[in-house]
């Protein structure tokens, strides 16, 4: 097993949910942190229904004098057990760790969240640092890093199309909100075409044959199960024109790959610039939850055209990073790097690209990919 970034709530010996997409690792990384710990899983059948007819039976089941602890797996699929656990918190004194690949069913229930007596973790995919040794910028590219693909031996395109169909299909699905199969799988598939990319949403509804609106709630539907983000432009200070829509990411880059088809008319280096760019994003969004850097994350794109494919701000300071696939940095690359800085002259700037050598144009760094990655935290602090 990977040693993972991810270990600062048991340190704080305080209660905590622990969302991230199924197979990203919640399950393995408590069973190695927490091995004394109460299980209470609730993808298990016979508990899932006991628990489902009387949610007050979770007290029976732990055993007295118990003072590790408590995980219950997959809580979102019996929401009112969150009063009993808020009541075991209280008078009792329990801790608790409550997994879960979707809080959408808690949020859209209205169900107590323990009104901050529990802390929200995410887990993320494995990140470059976490593979260390097994980490390779083309397998990564290729399959992602969900931690199965590297843990076991597993056939990674068979299992990603399997990931694809079991875990996003039909954990969509069990939420209850989705009726039709078939038009659902078509939006996932033209939604793929959309990665990395401005989001037009009434194109992707004319392409899946699907009613706008409906797409919409699709869009929605994979955030609020961490399966996707939609990142918003960045508009501080703002002293250009810039673009209103939102750019569009599956979590990884092996799910992104698994779910876009590839036929003899499409050109390798249409999946593989977005897979790059979505790498670099899972990545960004992994080490500044697991440091705690608390950046929001945007991109920046001007009604011209001049665009920072990432830009990171907070009270650390503010940043922007362009992603380019290229060896070599030409002028025309650092065009939306040089027009943010002229408008963000306090921004600290990187170009991460398929070079071999760190590189400088005036304030702005240059860094190869693997370099970039596995050093990801230094960068985000060096402000």
């Amino acid at each position: 097993m990977y040693q993972r970034l991810f270990h600062k709530p048991l340190k704080k010996n305080y209660s905590f949910f622990l969302f991230g997409p199924r197979g990203t690792g919640k399950t393995s990384w408590l069973k190695a942190h927490v091995p004394n710990g109460f299980y209470i899983d609730l993808l298990d059948q016979s508990t899932y229904f006991d628990l489902l007819k009387a949610p007050y039976k979770i007290a029976e089941m732990i055993p007295e004098g118990f003072d590790d602890w408590i995980i219950i797996d997959e809580v979102q699929k019996v929401p009112d057990l969150l009063n009993e656990v808020h009541r075991m918190i209280e008078n009792q004194k329990y801790k608790f760790v409550l997994t879960g690949s979707s809080a959408r069913t808690l949020k859209r229930k209205g169900v107590n969240l323990l009104a901050g007596r529990a802390l929200y973790e995410r887990m993320f995919p494995l990140t470059a640092i976490e593979l260390g040794k097994d980490f390779s910028l083309n397998r990564s590219v290729k399959y992602g890093h969900l931690p199965t693909l590297y843990s076991q031996k597993v056939e990674a395109e068979k299992y990603l199309k399997s990931y694809v169909h079991i875990y996003l299909r039909e954990e969509v699905m069990q939420e209850g909100v989705i009726r039709n199969v078939g038009g659902f799988a078509r939006f996932l598939e033209v939604a793929s075409f959309s990665q990395g990319s401005i989001l037009n949403i009434s194109e992707v509804a004319r392409e899946a044959q699907i009613e706008r609106k409906t797409v919409e709630e699709y869009f929605q539907i994979t955030e609020d199960l961490l399966l996707a983000t939609r990142l918003p432009v960045f508009t501080k200070r703002a002293k250009r024109k810039l673009v209103a829509q939102q750019k569009f990411y599956f979590f990884d880059v092996g799910v992104y790959r698994a779910l876009r088809p590839m036929g003899p008319f499409d050109r390798p280096e249409e999946a593989e610039g977005p897979a790059l760019e979505s790498l670099v994003f899972q990545e960004i969004q992994a080490i500044n939850h697991y440091y705690s850097l608390d950046y929001e994350i945007f991109f920046w794109r001007t009604a011209a055209k001049e665009e920072v494919d990432f830009v990171l701000y907070g009270t650390r300071g503010l940043i922007g990073i362009e992603v380019k696939r290229s060896k070599t940095i030409n002028k025309s690359d650092l065009k939306g790097l040089k027009a943010f800085q002229s408008d963000y002259s306090i921004a600290k700037l990187y170009i991460f690209y398929g070079g071999k050598k760190r590189l400088y144009f005036d304030k702005i760094e240059a860094i190869p990919f693997e370099e970039a990655l596995t050093s990801l935290p230094q960068l985000l602090q060096s402000i």
